[in-house]
């Protein structure tokens, strides 16, 4: 059946409260045409795929709107019941919490979504389910780094040892990755622990940078030594060039274990669509995930689905347990910790 509500209708009124930021609306059909289902994304990597292979499969059209996370969000939250919006996919675990909390997914029963997802990367209410992980680990260069340097149980807290001055790129203090590991910091090690490891990176004169690309061009070019990234921004450039010399190094393997964020999405509460909205979500986390994480080198959340050949070279892993509440709720004191770092 056609949507009967546009992608773009938005009140005037509520239009105008939000960010002049670049959506761009996008999708499998021609821009005149409805879709069956209408994404609101945050995530930008090759969805055409994944998307195509779920009409082929089911019959049911799709078409996208991109943007930030927050700015999304909020677009839902103006547009009200009159949003077009079906799916709300995210590329951070805390907003898709904080979706959730301001009443924007609804609760589904998804045996799919159950036996598919693992229980950490799922709300406990079925409002949302993690899609892909991504794994922030420590990344370096072995022409100056030697792996022994690293601190196995707690290597984030590790990279505040003044061994490392002069040597640490990180990412800017907006990026939510950013926000995100310092919150489970928080989390783990409790605001007062976790302020002293973000004050020891800026200790070590860290050089912060505006995307993770940047980051590990700047290592391998002797810029710096280690850095933390998302592991497929490495995968991307070892594609490009083999000889790319970065190597990943899994972090805390003998403590917590890899801090991990997830790609996710849930069916939206004002959605006059949740039927095939939560059909959708439960193929990309069964029939459609390789097809959904494969492009982007990112790990299934699904255990049956291996990861593709270049991502699983760089070895298995013990990872952190997702705790979306805590990403979500201790985001503003992540946010200022870092301030109170002067970590800029």
């Amino acid at each position: 059946m056609s949507r009967r509500r546009p992608l773009a209708r938005l009140p005037l009124a509520a239009l105008a409260l939000l960010p002049v930021l670049a959506i761009s609306a996008c999708g499998l059909l021609g821009s005149e045409e409805e879709a069956d289902l209408q994404v609101y994304s945050a995530r930008h990597y090759d969805l055409e795929e994944a998307f195509a292979g779920f009409t082929e499969d089911t019959g049911l059209t799709v078409q996208f709107l991109h943007g930030d996370d927050d700015e999304l969000l909020e677009r839902l939250k103006a547009e009200g019941e009159d949003t077009p919006a079906d799916v709300f996919m995210t590329v951070d675990a805390g907003m898709l919490w904080n979706a959730a909390e301001q009443g924007q997914l609804a609760p589904v029963d998804s045996p799919a979504l159950e036996a598919a997802v693992p229980e950490d990367l799922r709300d406990p209410e079925g409002r949302w389910a993690g899609l892909a992980m991504r794994a922030r680990t420590v990344m370096y260069n072995p022409d100056a780094v030697d792996p022994s340097e690293l601190d196995a149980a707690d290597t984030y807290a590790g990279l505040a040892d003044p061994k490392w001055e002069g040597r640490l790129c990180m990412r800017d203090e907006t990026a939510s990755y950013t926000q995100s590991l310092v919150a489970s910091l928080i989390d783990l090690h409790g605001r007062e622990r976790a302020q002293e490891i973000v004050e020891g990176w800026v200790a070590n004169d860290v050089e912060v940078m505006s995307n993770d690309i940047e980051l590990l061009e700047a290592i391998d070019a002797g810029g710096c030594d280690v850095g933390i990234t998302n592991h497929y921004y490495l995968a991307r450039l070892l594609e490009e060039d083999p000889d790319f010399n970065v190597e990943p190094y899994w972090a805390s393997q003998e403590g917590d274990g890899v801090h991990v964020n997830i790609s996710g999405a849930g069916v939206v509460a004002a959605s006059d669509s949740k039927a095939d909205a939560q059909r959708l979500v439960e193929w990309l986390a069964t029939d459609g995930q390789n097809a959904f994480v494969d492009a982007n080198h990112e790990f299934p959340v699904n255990p049956q689905v291996e990861p593709e050949p270049l991502i699983a070279g760089f070895g298995e892993f013990e990872r952190m347990p997702v705790d979306a509440a805590a990403y979500g709720s201790l985001n503003a004191e992540a946010v200022e910790v870092l301030d109170a770092a002067g970590y800029r």
